[in-house]
């Protein structure tokens, strides 16, 4: 069996490779999140925070008269907001959003929608004749990422090799003023000096701001556990098929027993983009 199974992986079938065929020419309309949620330009932070962290997503389309202008997001609350000392409450959505908007049609590829969104450096929105009817993040992408020459770079070649960890004892302020500090989307947990989970941008925005929850707790009680790894020098095809089945946007990799690097949704665009 297992050699059969060899034999597949090294002469697909006729409909194998045409499904990987197919698949490198899906359309952004394939893949865009259609649910897309707003919010006005007089929105307090906290609001935003809010509406982010029930509905699980990381950003928000700010509208000016009915007009889509804009895109805050959650790193903007955590760079702009938070690392930058400002009030949650005082703080309203056009100070801190970001404009304007990346546009792009539902009819373009979606290795070309991964080239405008590094090049632009951030989330695209989709428009159809004027109309705004979708979005597409870098989880969008990695999750509909075909197999082909261009995914099977090595993560080596995209992942940040400085980790940065906080010991489970530290606070959530603590982690998120490092996060916010940095400009980085997570930190490592540590126990007794290793990794033992990880700590998100997402975390703090759905378990903490969006609930009013005090931030002086233990980030290791507020990080996620057990880790998830993977092994340095697979694919980012591999890496993006593992991201998608956890439901996860950062990967920490390994050698041996050692963190070596971590590669993110937006890493394995990048490398798919190239």
């Amino acid at each position: 069996m297992a050699g059969q199974r060899d034999r597949g992986k090294e002469f697909p079938t006729v409909l194998d490779r045409a499904y990987r065929e197919s698949k490198r020419h899906l359309k952004v309309a394939d893949i865009m999140s259609r649910n897309v949620f707003t919010t006005i330009v007089q929105t307090s932070m906290e609001e935003a925070a809010r509406i982010m962290g029930e509905r699980h997503i990381g950003s928000l389309i700010v509208e000016e008269y009915g007009t889509p202008v804009a895109i805050v997001t959650e790193r903007d609350l955590l760079t702009k907001v938070l690392a930058g000392k400002m009030s949650l409450t005082k703080t309203k959505v056009k100070d801190v959003m970001s404009f304007p908007l990346i546009k792009v049609c539902p009819t373009i590829e979606i290795r070309e929608a991964a080239q405008l969104m590094i090049q632009k450096k951030g989330r695209l929105t989709v428009f159809d004749c004027g109309d705004l009817v979708g979005v597409i993040t870098a989880s969008d992408l990695i999750r509909s990422m075909p197999e082909a020459p261009e995914t099977t770079l090595h993560v080596d070649d995209f992942m940040t090799t400085k980790v940065i960890t906080v010991d489970e004892k530290e606070t959530v302020t603590s982690a998120a003023g490092i996060m916010g500090k940095d400009r980085i989307g997570s930190v490592l947990v540590t126990h007794k000096g290793k990794p033992k989970g990880i700590f998100t941008e997402r975390d703090l925005l759905t378990t903490f701001l969006a609930k009013d929850m005090p931030l002086n707790i233990a980030v290791g009680e507020a990080s996620s556990s057990p880790l998830i790894t993977a092994q340095a020098g697979i694919s980012i095809h591999e890496a993006a098929n593992i991201m998608a089945s956890r439901h996860i946007r950062r990967l920490p990799l390994i050698k041996g027993s050692k963190v070596v690097g971590i590669i993110t949704a937006r890493d394995l665009v990048e490398g798919y983009a190239k």
